[in-house]
């Protein structure tokens, strides 16, 4: 505590006096920022110019959120600490171009959560209705950005995902890493005791399925295209009476206007997915980086063997092998690697090196700042 507080009476008054002039001065260099921010934007067009100018740095960002993290003294926790600068940072990104962001909609799935806890409440958001169409977006120029989900970690890996890198250009920008929390909502002038029917999506119904066989189990299960769409019919059906609920995470609770029934019903307290930032930019090191690989091995006995011998050798750290058919011949297959460092570090390099020697393809998607928040 400081001891400008310390010495303050502790009286209501006296205290909310103190606690006004901060906000002034919060106030007042959050201004200061701002104004800064749109002086980066002006040097930013006449150094780069209209084109080829870039204000999204995901690098610089997660340097920033790092260092506010590192030096946070509390009593606020960092991660909270963190989201206040996140959404600074997004307002005053605004002022030097508003992005228009992508996500696997509808609106208030998880995958837009995701996406305004990277970017923060200050972009347009743009959902779109399958994952391709994400990707279509940002390779058009429509959305600077899109966020999709890759994997979830008690349902795996999101395959269409994976296979739509197979044919973009695009480039791994970011991570994002949400825990998932799902509630059982109903429409607030339906009796929960009435609800003979439970929507959502499959994954999310598998993972709460030992709830609900526990607390619901004459309830049918119906799985829609989303958690959002199934919060959306739980809805509507509540305005003519009908009793359905639906399983979904807070953000379609709030737009849908639903109550909980039930809170965080998932089976694993830790369930979370992973969902990545799509752009046509490389990313610049950050000192905590990703690289994620695309890569084609040749039709060879110990193919597989020698693409991971080459990590060991090299002390770089594998964290995601993933096989996925490549849609060129029958029985042939591609890899999705994940590993620990960024493509221009010198290990990563001899990595990269002789992989290309002994696969038929390999494809940097992308090295980015390992999720802050």
């Amino acid at each position: 505590m400081s001891d400008s507080i310390q010495n303050i009476p502790d009286t209501l008054p006296l205290l909310r006096d103190r606690i006004d002039s901060i906000d002034s001065q919060i106030q007042a260099l959050i201004n200061e920022r701002a104004r800064c921010a749109q002086k980066v934007a002006e040097v930013k067009l006449l150094e780069q110019g209209e084109e080829g100018v870039v204000f999204y740095r995901p690098e610089r960002e997660a340097q920033v959120l790092r260092r506010v993290m590192e030096r946070n003294e509390g009593p606020l926790g960092n991660e909270e600490m963190a989201k206040i600068f996140r959404q600074i940072m997004s307002s005053c990104l605004a002022l030097e171009r508003p992005m228009r962001i992508a996500f696997l909609g509808p609106e208030g799935t998880f995958t837009q959560q995701a996406a305004l806890k990277h970017f923060g409440a200050s972009i347009i958001s743009s959902p779109m209705a399958a994952i391709d169409e994400v990707f279509r977006e940002v390779e058009s120029g429509a959305a600077h950005y899109g966020v999709v989900p890759v994997e979830n970690s008690t349902e795996g890996v999101v395959n269409h995902t994976l296979d739509s890198f197979r044919d973009t250009h695009l480039k791994i920008c970011g991570e994002v890493e949400e825990r998932i929390h799902h509630h059982l909502l109903v429409s607030p002038n339906i009796d929960p005791a009435d609800v003979t029917h439970i929507y959502s999506h499959q994954q999310s119904l598998a993972q709460c399925r030992a709830w609900l066989d526990r607390y619901w189990p004459h309830a049918e299960r119906i799985a829609v295209s989303s958690n959002a769409e199934a919060a959306r019919l739980a809805s509507e059906a509540g305005m003519s009476g009908k009793a359905i609920a639906a399983i979904a995470g807070e953000i379609a609770c709030e737009l849908y206007g639903l109550v909980k029934v039930s809170a965080n019903i998932e089976d694993r307290p830790d369930n979370t997915t992973r969902f990545l930032v799509v752009g046509k930019q490389d990313v610049a090191p950050s000192g905590c980086d990703k690289t994620s690989l695309l890569i084609s091995a040749k039709n060879e006995p110990g193919a597989l063997y020698h693409l991971l011998a080459a990590f060991d050798r090299n002390g770089v750290d594998m964290t995601r092998l993933e096989t996925r058919p490549s849609l060129v011949s029958r029985w042939d297959y591609v890899f999705y690697i994940d590993f620990v460092g960024h493509h221009q570090d010198k290990a990563c390099q001899s990595v990269i090196e002789e992989l290309k020697a002994r696969a038929s393809e390999v494809r940097v998607l992308g090295s980015y700042p390992v999720a802050v928040l």
